[in-house]
């Protein structure tokens, strides 16, 4: 690879750096063409960018980027794949599923930078998993916010309709 041909391979990570906020780190290597193939499959299907790329280009688009990868760029030893993605837990659900359904302990979480957070380990896995994204957390709020307007104005329909009762009641009387 020439020079011009590394400085733009650097130049395309960083602008994909710049452009998104979930980036997942992962080693895929030990995976036969079978199940790379596959992989590659279940992150197209939950719109995940599955690319390989080379250790000291991404450290030094990392290093040319705005963002703070903090400890992100130690990880970046042996065989790298980043992940990116629209939602924060879409590549921990496809490292997830893929992994019980190949029986495997690949591909490894090597760390992820989602929204300004990062973190590194494969034992944080699971953690990942659980975030919810953007969306499913509005309408998390959105329900608690509805929740007690939704009470307060049931018990006054129901209220209303027991004194009308009461004095209906009242005037036959």
């Amino acid at each position: 690879m020439t020079r011009e041909e590394k400085l733009q391979v650097i130049e395309d990570l960083t602008t994909v750096l710049a452009d998104n906020n979930i980036i997942y780190l992962a080693d895929i290597s030990g995976l036969n063409a079978s199940n790379t193939s596959d992989l590659r499959r279940a992150c197209f299907k939950k719109n995940v960018k599955l690319s390989v790329v080379k250790n000291t280009l991404l450290a030094k688009a990392m290093e040319k980027s705005d963002k703070d990868f903090g400890e992100l760029p130690e990880t970046l030893k042996g065989n790298t794949s980043l992940m990116i993605s629209e939602t924060g837990n879409a590549p921990a659900r496809v490292i997830k599923e893929f992994r019980k359904k190949a029986k495997s302990e690949k591909p490894v979480l090597k760390g992820a930078f989602i929204e300004e957070a990062i973190y590194v380990g494969d034992d944080l896995l699971e953690s990942l998993v659980d975030i919810k994204s953007k969306e499913e957390l509005i309408g998390d709020l959105i329900m608690l916010l509805q929740s007690p307007a939704k009470n307060v104005i049931s018990a006054l329909q129901s209220g209303g309709g027991k004194l009308a009762g009461i004095l209906k009641t009242l005037s036959e009387k």
